[in-house]
């Protein structure tokens, strides 16, 4: 008897959530999800884009949210690129969903989620410039900067030397400097730490910290997913340049990015001017890159730091997974435990591999301008994370899958 009452009060409770969501976002419409694999998926990035969303009547991007039954899924609108994002936890094998997405039609409505993910660039201010070298001052977070002309390594200029963008699992930063190449923060925490980094000491990080710490040595190499071309049979990074802006794109609940401005990048004879947007979702360790360049180059290459520790595996991939180039091992900075990189490409865009003194190196070809690819790293540390090799591997192998069948969504 009390099982009874207890599920009819359960239902009139549900039912009455029911009816206040529908009153507070009257309007509604349905999102199909399908996913073509024959394996389940997790942490799955739904994006609604503008083209989608104008043919709902009156859609509102200020008052909205989605459900997945019953249940509210954490979402937002993403002003700097027009869609609506929101990640589903688990899709089954084969598996097509329906979701509803609600909203009032001219009301403004902000939704509060646990923060998953975040994007920052911190730089001085109150101090003063000596040649190279930024003096005194302290810290100040921006949504954008200009790198000004005296600003190189070690300037001790911008926290952590350049901007950082995390998920749950991960967490990594660029160079903003002439380097302009990318490192992995290890987290032992699941919520945002990357405020935390370089706040107690500009290099702090370098060692173990309650979050976690810098986990790779980048040196001169194209640290992991990090923008080059080969000259001369080496990989130069992005280092001669007119100028350089970095923009904090979004830094949102479930969703994060950011936009670097490189003018005059110096390749050879040519110089070329290239946008690369950086973005990471919650509960994913892949970070998507993608690259507009001009005048058009015959390539453009990224890749991962050697280390004598780490196994290498590549594949060019096929019409079933997306090609990779990964390392495995005992190749953690300052910390002598296993750690996983991996860059993700298209085949379609692949040329070839190749090498040089400091990095393993995949070639690509841009279409028109335009190039993608994923980057990640995997710590032994993460809470619930990967490992071992085995384990590694099998995160490489499903990614690559699910690269190659993307979700669709009607």
């Amino acid at each position: 008897m009390r099982v009874v009452i207890f599920c009819f009060i359960l239902f009139c409770t549900q039912h009455a959530l029911a009816q206040a969501v529908e009153k507070q976002f009257p309007k509604s419409f349905k999102v199909k999800v399908s996913n073509a694999l024959n394996e389940p998926r997790e942490n799955s990035l739904i994006g609604l884009t503008t083209d989608q969303l104008k043919k709902v009547k009156g859609f509102n991007t200020k008052a909205f949210i989605v459900l997945d039954g019953t249940t509210e899924v954490a979402s937002q609108y993403n002003e700097s690129e027009k869609r609506v994002v929101f990640v589903l936890n688990k899709l089954a094998a084969n598996e097509s969903r329906e979701v509803v997405v609600r909203y009032h039609p001219s009301a403004t409505i902000k939704r509060e989620y646990k923060k998953l993910t975040q994007a920052e660039l911190s730089y001085k201010t109150g101090g003063e410039w000596k040649n190279r070298e930024y003096i005194g001052g302290s810290f100040k977070n921006t949504a954008y900067l200009r790198v000004p002309k005296e600003h190189k390594d070690h300037s001790w200029f911008i926290r952590y030397e350049g901007p950082g963008w995390e998920s749950d699992k991960v967490g990594y930063r660029f160079y903003l400097d002439q380097r302009n190449a990318t490192d992995v923060f290890g987290k032992k925490v699941a919520e945002p730490v990357l405020q935390l980094a370089g706040q107690d000491g500009f290099d702090s990080y370098h060692n173990m910290q309650p979050w976690g710490m810098d986990v790779m040595k980048v040196g001169s190499s194209l640290g992991v997913g990090s923008i080059g071309a080969i000259v001369n049979g080496k990989a130069i990074r992005v280092e001669k340049t007119d100028s350089v802006t970095c923009r904090i794109t979004e830094n949102g609940d479930v969703y994060s990015s950011i936009q670097t401005r490189y003018l005059g990048w110096q390749i050879k004879d040519t110089k070329h001017d290239v946008q690369s947007d950086l973005s990471i979702h919650a509960g994913t360790r892949l970070t998507h890159h993608v690259l507009t360049i001009s005048n058009n180059p015959d390539s453009i290459c990224t890749g991962i730091v050697k280390d004598s520790n780490a196994k290498v595996f590549k594949s060019k991939g096929d019409a079933a997974q997306w090609g990779y180039i990964a390392t495995y091992g005992k190749q953690s900075l300052n910390n002598n435990d296993e750690l996983g990189l991996v860059v993700f490409f298209n085949p379609a865009s692949a040329i070839d591999f190749a090498e040089d003194k400091y990095s393993h190196i995949i070639v690509l070809k841009p279409n028109a301008g335009k190039l993608d690819y994923y980057f990640a790293g995997a710590w032994v540390l993460e809470p619930n994370g990967i490992k071992n090799e085995t384990e590694f591997l099998n995160y490489i192998k499903r990614t690559a899958e699910e690269l190659s069948k993307p979700i669709t969504i009607h």
